[in-house]
């Protein structure tokens, strides 16, 4: 922000200019969220399989020539982008996201589950043995998950 003082706009008021930037984060947990298949693409290094897949490709787009131009644009998007999925999925095959977090089981949902009514508890009646109750949860419910997370990283 900044204010110029020699503006004059007939007021007893200062001339004041914003800039104003946004920054929208996005979450890692929102990226991986996603309708479509993730094809193993570090197979492509592979020889054999690089050349697999440009023959099925191949193959493929041949069979397209014969369409006639003047069909839809969309339904020619649709058969390239279906060719293409097929062609990738018989050679290269869906790549497996990794799971996050193996040591989370049931037992920490039991604790979750406890924080939040501790924080309910507190939000409804804020006394201070509520807060006190709900410190405490929260410092039991911190050192489970991090003896989970200690004796997951020591197996």
């Amino acid at each position: 922000m900044r204010s110029f003082r020699g503006a004059d706009c007939d007021t007893d008021h200062y001339l004041v200019i914003a800039k104003v930037r946004e920054r929208l984060p996005v979450g890692k947990q929102a990226a991986q969220r996603f309708d479509r298949q993730r094809f193993n693409l570090k197979k492509l290094n592979e020889p054999e399989v690089r050349e697999q897949y440009q023959i099925e490709i191949t193959n493929r787009f041949a069979a397209l020539e014969n369409v006639n131009d003047y069909e839809d644009v969309n339904r020619t998007w649709e058969n390239i982008k279906d060719n293409i999925q097929t062609s990738a999925e018989e050679s290269l095959s869906v790549h497996e996201l990794k799971q996050n977090k193996p040591w989370y089981d049931e037992e920490c949902l039991v604790f979750l589950d406890q924080r939040k009514r501790a924080k309910l508890q507190w939000i409804q009646e804020p006394r201070q043995s509520n807060v006190d109750i709900l410190n405490n949860v929260r410092r039991e419910v911190s050192k489970h998950f991090r003896d989970k997370k200690k004796a997951y990283l020591r197996n």
